[in-house]
């Protein structure tokens, strides 16, 4: 079953990935945003839990910052230029975790 989750991870990842590249440019429509804020906060949640299970406290707390930014429930209001940036930054994170947050075996086998 931790060989399954550490493969959900990687495709969690690089759909958040996608999307966050393809909410930059400008032309999305609102509703657009307002999905990618439910996909990224789904996706941070995702890997806060397999980073609890790692006892990786440093990806902790950088998805806990992700899930914080992006949450789609008590919304943080940006304007366009900072919102780019951010997401390119988290387009980044995600894809580092995809190489960075592994586990040996004996952890994959606990989760």
């Amino acid at each position: 079953m931790g060989k399954e989750i550490i493969k959900y991870k990687n495709i969690a990842s690089v759909i958040s990935v996608v999307f966050l590249l393809l909410a930059i440019p400008t032309f999305w429509s609102y509703g657009y945003y307002i999905l990618l804020r439910w996909i990224i906060t789904a996706s941070a949640l995702f890997l806060i839990w397999i980073s609890y299970s790692l006892k990786n406290k440093s990806w902790l707390i950088l998805m806990a910052i992700v899930a914080l930014l992006f949450n789609p429930i008590a919304p943080i209001y940006l304007d366009k230029g900072n919102w780019v940036v951010i997401d390119f930054i988290v387009a980044v994170i995600f894809l580092a975790s995809i190489f960075k947050l592994k586990a040996n075996s004996v952890v994959i086998n606990n989760l």
